[in-house]
């Protein structure tokens, strides 16, 4: 696991996977973490999941695994004990094991846990012949003898609605509410048996469902247990960011907790989103699925807001000002190393007069001018400029450099130069790169030679990178900078990689390009 994430989903059922995939294929880094004890592991298949019909629970999800992963989501093995709000906007999750990590978003999918009435033997055939849908069960027990079991005022619905799928159902009042003369009426005018008396366990023969049998003695032969117990939202690590639960009814009955959340599955606080079980308790999975899809959209959407609303707060913040500030952060930003590119394209030239355009701490500066070279170098950070005089000072070749403060898209220093670099002069904060590029071409002298390096994309390590960022190739740099035909000689326009630590110190990659352009005499 990296440190930090767009969206933790906490819970891989169906509606955290198909919320990660959503996520995953909207470009952002995400990580699901599961425990792997699905609430549908014991059934034998899914149902009414059009395409997926009657596919094994456990083999859903690892299909699911295998979408979110093939788009970089992450998944691990674990139990989320602990969510809280960090200071600075995000959370932090941590682990059962220890780790914790941060995520900008929350999905929480960890579904229900059913509160099963006390019958001896039900509990363990939960799932396989004790049921509680018939829309997920009814058609594998239908023409079968069904029982009902019994526990609140629902029941009678419960048994009317089995009916559908057998016409051999009995119905075991058991704990529930004494049946009305109504409800006699309606169970006896659809074949519905009614059996007196408490339920004080099942009878299993091999392994499956054969009986029922009540607290007198008798025993009921039946294949399946229709039943419903108070269902319960696992939502006890919300409760840390203010989030509790409230109670849920049907016809006017509870029959359990949920989150509560708006039809997107927006919890009322904010960077928290829910989907499937824990807010809406009789989902399918196939809703679940489709309920984890509209969350992650509105996820999404959301982080897109924000990250606009930074986008735009960043171009209003002066570059000066942006750069002075990251500059003070740390006494070093850049290694104090020269660029590859400058030290391959270069060391075979006459030492001249060179203009080091976004000069920052001063290491392709300083070392021009240790080979001999008069220098103009050129930043929009004062703090960074100062840090390179003096890391000039100490190599002893201070008198060859003229450190000037430039906002380039406003100001350019004066004079032409036989050479002119520009390495990696990219900014989080509005800069107009080809106007300045241009800029540059134009301050090279006759025979004199423009190098141009930058970005060509994100690093190895950076599993989803913004969509919106585009990092010119060569070619498109050559292009923008409009040199006139006949005046200039292209010497060099390619790509290449390099090896680079990731930060976590990992082995990784970066690939950049290079641009080397010589002004005829």
């Amino acid at each position: 696991m990296d440190a930090k994430y767009d969206v933790v989903v906490v819970g891989g059922g169906a509606a955290g996977l198909s919320g990660a995939l959503t996520l995953g294929r909207a470009r952002r880094k995400v990580l699901v973490v599961d425990a792997g004890r699905p609430r549908n592991a014991p059934a034998e298949g899914v149902h009414t999941y059009l395409g997926r019909e009657g596919l094994s629970p456990l083999e859903l999800l690892a299909v699911g695994r295998e979408e979110v992963i093939g788009y970089g989501g992450e998944i691990v093995t674990g139990t989320v004990t602990t969510a809280e709000r960090l200071d600075g906007g995000g959370f932090r999750v941590g682990l059962a094991d220890g780790a914790t990590v941060e995520a900008d978003r929350l999905l929480v999918t960890t579904g229900l846990t059913d509160e099963l009435p006390d019958v001896p033997g039900l509990a363990e055939l939960w799932g396989k012949d004790v049921l509680h849908c018939p829309y997920c069960h009814g058609w594998e027990v239908r023409d079968q003898a069904i029982a009902i079991l019994g526990t609140g005022p629902l029941s009678v619905h419960q048994a009317l609605l089995w009916r559908q799928w057998s016409a051999d159902v009995t119905f075991f009042p058991h704990t529930a509410p004494e049946l009305g003369h109504d409800e006699r009426r309606q169970l006896a005018a659809r074949g519905v048996t009614v059996v007196e008396g408490k339920v004080a366990g099942l009878e299993v023969t091999d392994g499956r469902l054969s009986g029922v049998r009540l607290a007198d003695g008798r025993v009921v032969a039946c294949r399946a247990l229709a039943t419903a117990g108070r269902l319960t939202a696992q939502a006890g690590l919300l409760a840390a960011l203010g989030l509790e639960t409230e109670e849920t009814e049907m016809s006017g009955h509870v029959i359990g907790t949920r989150v509560p959340a708006d039809p997107t599955g927006a919890t009322s606080v904010p960077g928290v989103w829910v989907a499937g079980n824990v807010t809406t308790l009789n989902e399918q999975v196939i809703g679940a699925a489709a309920a984890g899809v509209r969350a992650a959209a509105a996820i999404n959407g959301d982080l897109i807001a924000e990250e606009t609303r930074r986008a735009v707060a960043a171009m209003e913040v002066a570059p000066e000002e942006y750069w002075d500030s990251r500059y003070s952060e740390k006494t070093r930003i850049w290694s104090g190393n020269p660029n590859v590119m400058l030290v391959r394209e270069v060391s075979d030239l006459e030492p001249g007069t060179a203009l080091d355009l976004g000069s920052g701490e001063g290491g392709d500066a300083i070392w021009l001018a240790g080979r001999g070279w008069r220098v103009t170098a050129a930043d929009v950070s004062g703090v960074a400029l100062e840090r390179a005089a003096e890391h000039a000072r100490e190599a002893g070749v201070a008198d060859r450099i003229d450190w000037q403060r430039h906002d380039l898209g406003v100001s350019f220093p004066e004079g032409v130069f036989d050479l002119v670099s520009a390495c990696f002069l990219h900014s989080f904060v509005n800069l107009p790169r080809e106007e300045i590029l241009r800029a540059a071409a134009a301050a090279v002298a006759p025979g004199g030679v423009l190098l141009v390096v930058g970005h060509a994309g994100w690093p190895s390590w950076t599993h989803n990178p913004p969509a919106e960022v585009h990092f010119p190739t060569p070619q498109e740099v050559l292009d923008a900078l409009r040199l006139p035909e006949g005046e200039w000689e292209v010497q060099v326009c390619e790509e290449y990689e390099r090896t680079q630590d990731a930060p976590d110190g990992r082995p990784g990659t970066h690939t950049d390009n290079v641009l080397k352009v010589r002004r005829l005499p």
